[in-house]
């Protein structure tokens, strides 16, 4: 494909990418009539008609008046339609938007089409500068946004008539309520990074990615419901000072707050204003349209309280899937101020104005609601209203603090993690389990008297290659180097660089465990106490910025072969965000085992002597102590496989009859002969990895092969 056509068809997917979302807004106002668009229901809400308008004006004052010659569709709306930004001149003030019966709906539905025209023309020349796809992107979102803000304005006018009309037939949304779970997700803590940094669409205010440290949480798996909240009413929770902020219990004093927004007591019982009209609240969907206020009030109440924005998103992010309606049933509350990210610089330009100017008197929520369109959400993004404010659609889930007791267990929140992820892996249709579980510690007593086989070649393979080549390696760093290290573990083979490299700077250990990591800290800094050490706890494929030291040239380290336990696009995957975070220059020393035959392969991992075996039932006893569960371990014998389609070695745990296994109060069948998928471990050819490299932005530097059995070592610079 030549660069012509590249640009030609980069230019027909911004047009199709803009017209897909361009058409949301007017279909949400399809069955709408002209006073329902035209009337503004209070101070804090605007018309559809000026949502329409608006966020046709954002493409025309951000994108295309910026070309030269450029006449405005009409000079009176960049006043009409301006929202916020001083820079671009007066406009008319936000509570009297309702009074503008000029332009018509059908004059404001004109001036749209014609910006979409321009819009199209414009894209369709295409766009040049960083900047304008940036801006492009952003006026999506940015319309994005009002049409989640259109449905909530129009749901407060609608609760504004005594007839409660219906808005629509059914409520626009993608997907049902998720059920609930029970229950709250225990974390440990510890260092975590906040914020957006990478590739994909980010508000500025998502960032800049930042560490921040965590003490131990838990946060509720579910949302709080309607049923809750109705036991907190009959608690009197609206009645009691002693549950809420001062400025909280003064507005509900001055507002009259009994229930949330929209909440009626009628004949038939509670009804809720929704956008289908009135219809009675249901005792077990997530409570909406409460404040950060009564958020913060129900939580005290309940003797919770609500989780900070940090502990929202590395829940969310480390941890998805234990937990329902993280996305797409209502924006979350959170105790944390909307405040800028250390490092924060608003977008560059008029765009300047949009969030960095708020950062004053609000708080963040989190998540998105189930009017927030499909593809607009994301863990990071940082929603935010003032205290009082309740016609949107929030909501919140409960956090608190771990025990002391609980904390003494130390492993309370792996063990939760160990046993959602059992369960999960051996529901789907090929049972699996993550390797990661084998590593408890016999376990990784076990894997190390595997690495002194005398069939197990891999370790040893590598750390004599490693210190064949290290000083033509280590030649490479540069000055004041920092040697950055991807799961490091115990840190052996990093001695064999650090020997060869005396005039590195700092040693950065990135390692999931922060016992192991502490441990290899404190070997390395007594080994080498000229050495600057500044490990990071966090999991190699979810990686956390890296700290900024200000010296020379990074290197990444990955050896032990472990990159061939990630599929083909985790690994794409692991290797794209690491060339970030080691940023421009960087070198990557990769260790991966090779493609051979397949009787060594398969001795390597069913040694003569069992060990191989133990270590992979090991995982059965270890599911047997810490979850309560009853394997049958002569019930089960160890596999090793080669699998020569996709190039790897599988190891599998088989069931040698028909049985039953409890595991706490869930029970999973097996058939005899279905397997639990334990470990791959993918072997490379040289066109493999080179391939692998360059789907991730590498380039192949050296590619250095050991003797039979052979390994190979890898540098790649970015």
């Amino acid at each position: 494909m030549n660069d012509h056509t590249r640009i030609a068809v980069r230019q027909h997917d911004d047009v199709a990418l803009y017209r897909r979302v361009r058409d949301a807004m007017p279909a949400l106002a399809a069955g709408l009539s002209s006073e329902d668009l035209s009337a503004q229901a209070m101070p804090d809400a605007s018309p559809g008609k000026w949502h329409l308008a608006h966020t046709s004006w954002f493409f025309e004052a951000m994108i295309l008046a910026a070309d030269e010659g450029y006449e405005p569709v009409d000079p009176r709306f960049q006043q009409i339609f301006n929202s916020y930004y001083e820079a671009l001149g007066e406009r008319v003030a936000r509570h009297e938007r309702g009074l503008m019966t000029r332009p018509s709906l059908e004059d404001v539905l004109a001036y749209r089409a014609e910006i979409d025209r321009r819009m199209v023309d414009r894209l369709g020349r295409g766009l040049t500068s960083a900047a304008d796809r940036y801006l492009f992107v952003l006026g999506l979102h940015h319309d994005q946004q009002h049409q989640e803000l259109f449905l909530m304005d129009i749901l407060a006018l609608m609760a504004r008539s005594p007839l409660d009309p219906a808005a629509y037939a059914v409520e626009p949304r993608a997907l049902p309520v998720e059920p609930a779970r029970g229950g709250f997700e225990t974390f440990t803590g510890g260092m975590a990074t906040l914020g957006h940094d990478g590739p994909g669409f980010a508000f500025d205010n998502e960032g800049p990615a930042h560490p921040v440290w965590l003490q131990p949480f838990a946060l509720a798996r579910d949302l709080v419901t309607n049923r809750e909240w109705i036991a907190f009413i009959d608690d009197g929770g609206y009645r009691r000072p002693e549950l809420w902020l001062s400025d909280g219990w003064a507005t509900v004093k001055a507002e009259g707050w009994t229930a949330p927004l929209y909440w009626r007591d009628d004949p038939e019982g509670c009804t809720t204003m929704s956008l289908t009209g009135r219809v009675p609240v249901d005792p077990d969907a997530p409570v909406r349209h409460v404040s950060a206020y009564e958020a913060d009030a129900f939580a005290t109440w309940a003797g919770k309280r609500l989780p900070t924005e940090a502990e929202w998103e590395y829940a969310a992010t480390t941890r998805p899937d234990a937990f329902d309606n993280l996305f797409g049933e209502v924006w979350q509350h959170t105790s944390s101020a909307y405040l800028p990210y250390p490092g924060f610089r608003p977008t560059a330009g008029t765009a300047a104005e949009y969030n960095g100017k708020f950062m004053a008197n609000q708080s963040v929520l989190r998540g998105s609601s189930f009017a927030t369109p499909d593809g607009h959400g994301r863990a990071t993004y940082r929603n935010f209203f003032y205290p009082h404010q309740r016609w949107a659609f929030m909501g919140l889930r409960l956090a608190e603090d771990v025990s002391s007791e609980e904390r003494d267990l130390g492993d309370d929140a792996v063990t939760r993690e160990f046993r959602t992820e059992l369960l999960a892996g051996l529901a789907k249709p090929q049972k699996a389990v993550s390797p990661k579980w084998f590593y408890d510690a016999e376990g990784s007593r076990l894997f190390e008297e595997i690495t002194r086989l005398p069939e197990y070649y891999p370790t040893r393979q590598e750390a004599a290659l490693l210190r064949e080549l290290a000083p033509s390696l280590t030649a490479r760093f540069g000055d004041r180097a920092v040697l950055v290290e991807f799961g490091s573990g115990a840190s052996e083979k990093t001695r064999i660089l650090l020997d060869a490299a005396p005039n590195l700077a700092a040693y950065v250990p990135i390692d999931i465990s922060p016992d192991a990591l502490e441990q290899a800290v404190e070997g390395i800094s007594a080994a080498y106490p000229s050495l600057r050490v500044e490990p990071v706890v966090g999991d190699f494929l979810n990686l956390p910025a890296l700290p900024e030291l200000g010296l020379g040239r990074r290197v990444g380290f990955f050896p032990g072969s472990t990159i061939g336990n990630l599929d083909r696009e985790d690994a794409v995957r692991f290797l794209s965000v690491a060339r970030e975070r080691l940023d421009a220059g960087a070198l990557f020393i990769l260790g991966v085992d090779l493609v051979k035959d397949p009787g060594t392969l398969v001795a390597a991992y069913d040694d003569a002597q069992g060990v191989t075996a133990a270590f992979n039932k090991n995982l059965l006893v270890r599911a047997n102590r810490e979850l309560d569960a009853d394997f049958d371990l002569s019930a089960f014998e160890h596999l090793a496989l080669w699998n020569p389609v996709d190039a790897r070695m599988e190891m599998h745990l088989r069931s040698t009859r028909d049985q039953r296994v409890r595991i706490g109060a869930a029970t999973v069948d097996f058939v005899e002969g279905e397997t639990i998928h334990t470990e791959s471990s993918r072997k490379y050819r040289e066109a493999t990895v080179r391939a692998l490299a360059e789907a991730a932005g590498w380039s192949v530097a050296a590619f250095e092969v050991g003797p039979e059995p052979s390994v190979a070592i890898v540098v790649l610079e970015a």
